[in-house]
């Protein structure tokens, strides 16, 4: 009775372990751009299990014979793109009751089920680093996010050993005239973070010489726990900031404080790219080509990215989306290539120098055996205003499908088309489940 017992739970051992494993799937004949290394001419991608298995050219990989096997014959598969600043999912942040909120998370604000996902993954990003607004200080806790298909719960985008970071902003946006809690000078401005994070020093201090007599303990406080976890390294701070004297601002707290963080947008990062990457500080930017927009970014440029490159900062570019459109999030590297930038150093802006940004480097930002599967298949060069995006994949799932009518509107359509909020006619010419007029 033992033997046949024992007999019966190897065999549902083993059918369990072969239901387990996904069938490995071979992308075979594209130009495979990896991002880390030379472009692959009939390139092989093999996913399983949600996982690059292998890359390269059939001389590096061997395919089994149970491998599905998907001719992408005249196409160009990448890494999924990383946006380090969106907006998608309608996030909301800090509010008027002060200037620094850190207790506050984004988390409990984004609408998990938003078209505005579906927008970023026509235009080609499965990674996303959600932020709440710059209208303070400090805003509030940012979401590191997997623009998976399916969500109906925040819980199903999160990428959990890398939950989020930090906004702060300086410059304009947080200044309010008449005083109050806001600040109404540059410098009042600095003086309020400063303050915040002295006392975060302390609140750290007390802790530490409490040990383990919790009587001694302060009394907790959300706002300074987050603001210590900043102040430790375990949380980067992404900063919003333009003017070149405001970003020489950032330079200097960091250097007082001691926290990593980001530079977003440096409009005119061009003027002391020098002194950012002495500080071996990365800087995501965005190229706006369009006229308007506040004051502090007129002397926005186009050869911001090629003279902080040549500098030696590392470079990625954001969305900022809706400032700019998810759906076209490669024109950011393709303006910059335009003003110089190496071709090479462009599309790794889009890719690994984000992921680099969001410490997600170990798992997207390059095709590499072990990474997670987000790619994308292209209809032809990254960089032509011709190419479209034709397939988005995250984790070895397609999620993204330009043949399929529901997401080509999506990926074509106007801003009712990926706008929930917005009172809009049907993008089809029937119902979606009956196909009624």
């Amino acid at each position: 009775m033992k033997r046949v017992s024992w007999s019966i739970f190897l065999l549902f051992a083993l059918t369990c372990s072969i239901l387990g494993q996904e069938k490995p799937v071979a992308f075979i004949n594209a130009r495979i751009i990896p991002i880390v290394g030379a472009p692959i001419e009939q390139g092989i991608l093999l996913v399983q299990n949600g996982k690059i298995s292998a890359v390269g050219d059939a001389r590096v990989v061997r395919l089994s014979s149970d491998v599905t096997i998907v001719d992408l014959k005249g196409k160009v598969v990448m890494p999924g793109l990383v946006d380090s600043h969106s907006h998608v999912g309608e996030p909301a942040g800090a509010d008027g009751s002060g200037p620094i909120q850190p207790d506050v998370r984004t988390l409990d604000s984004v609408n998990a089920r938003a078209s505005s996902f579906q927008r970023a993954q026509s235009g080609g990003i499965t990674t996303v680093n959600v932020m709440p607004g710059s209208g303070h200080l400090d805003s509030g806790q940012t979401l590191y996010l997997k623009n998976r298909d399916g969500a109906v719960k925040i819980d199903d985008l999160l990428i959990y050993d890398k939950s989020g970071k930090y906004k702060f902003a300086n410059g304009t946006n947080s200044i309010r005239a008449g005083g109050g809690s806001f600040p109404g000078t540059r410098a009042k401005s600095v003086a309020l973070v400063r303050e915040q994070f002295i006392k975060a020093q302390e609140y750290r201090d007390k802790i530490a010489k409490a040990g383990t007599d919790k009587s001694k303990l302060p009394a907790r406080d959300l706002a300074m726990e987050a603001l210590v976890e900043v102040l430790e390294g375990r949380r980067v701070v992404h900063f919003h900031t333009h003017r070149h004297d405001d970003i020489m601002t950032v330079l200097r707290l960091q250097k007082e404080f001691g926290f990593k963080v980001v530079l977003q947008h440096v409009s005119e990062g061009w003027k002391v790219a020098d002194e950012i990457a002495k500080a071996k500080v990365p800087a995501s930017i965005i190229l706006v080509d369009s006229p308007g927009g506040k004051l502090e970014t007129m002397d926005i440029s186009f050869d911001t990215a090629r003279i902080l490159e040549k500098a030696g900062a590392l470079v990625g570019f954001h969305t900022d989306d809706y400032i700019t459109d998810s759906r076209v999030f490669f024109r950011q590297a393709a303006l910059a290539v335009r003003a110089g930038m190496p071709r090479d150093k462009a599309l790794y802006g889009l890719t690994m120098a984000n992921a680099i940004m969001l410490d997600l480097q170990d798992r997207v930002g390059s095709l590499e055996a072990g990474k997670d599967a987000d790619f994308l298949v292209l209809s032809g060069d990254p960089l032509s205003v011709y190419t479209h995006v034709l397939e988005t994949w995250v984790e070895g799932k397609k999620v993204f499908d330009l043949s399929d009518p529901k997401d080509h509107v999506i990926a074509v359509g106007g801003n009712g088309a990926t706008n929930d909020r917005m009172v809009h006619l049907d993008c089809f010419d029937g119902d979606i489940e009956g196909g009624q007029e």
